[in-house]
């Protein structure tokens, strides 16, 4: 295996999840990539290890950062599936706006993700989200503001929020940074 490639032990598994959440089919995704259903298929059931360019442009189909698609790390065969050790994270986003993400779940096969999400001070998202999704949020440190819908909340440490299928924005005008664990589902990462 070129030691480039991020280990596969569940790549397959995730790329699948994230084609699932995305209402995306084989056909649609091998279409975009020139490539054909079998083989496709044949990387969901990790049967075939794509290349660096084929990551790069699923990656592109599916939305997502190709830094997620990378930061498969071996677990202990004991605990893969199962634990998530703090420092095998997989990092998400592009932290442009001032957002580091990380996944907490071990992968993205089940019907929600968990992520570790830290706002940087005096940040904020750009351009609201409407996802097709349901998010529920703990703060653990810091302070965040939140507009949900129309509604403008802040939010401190110990509070918790929800939003179900609906537009939301996060900043964080503040000199400290904001940490909150959220759960999402379905995954869309």
């Amino acid at each position: 295996m070129n030691s480039q490639a991020p280990q596969s032990a569940t790549l397959g598994a995730d790329l699948r999840a994230l084609r699932k959440a995305r209402g995306m089919t084989l056909t649609e995704i091998a279409t975009r990539l020139d490539r054909s259903v079998g083989w496709l298929s044949q990387v969901e059931r990790d049967m075939s290890e794509p290349s660096i360019s084929d990551l790069r442009e699923i990656a592109q189909c599916l939305g997502v950062p190709m830094s997620m698609l990378f930061a498969h790390s071996a677990a202990p065969a004991d605990e893969q599936g199962y634990i998530v050790r703090a420092g095998s994270r997989r990092p998400m986003g592009s932290g442009d706006e001032g957002l580091i993400e990380e996944l907490l779940s071990p992968d993205l096969t089940d019907d929600f993700e968990m992520v570790h999400s830290t706002f940087k001070p005096h940040s904020r998202m750009q351009t609201p989200a409407n996802r097709s999704t349901q998010e529920v949020g703990y703060l653990i440190s810091g302070r965040l503001d939140l507009i949900i819908g129309s509604r403008q909340f802040t939010i401190g440490p110990g509070d918790s929020f929800r939003i179900r299928h609906e537009s939301f924005q996060w900043a964080n005008p503040y000199d400290e940074p904001a940490v909150a664990i959220w759960v999402i589902a379905p995954p869309v990462y």
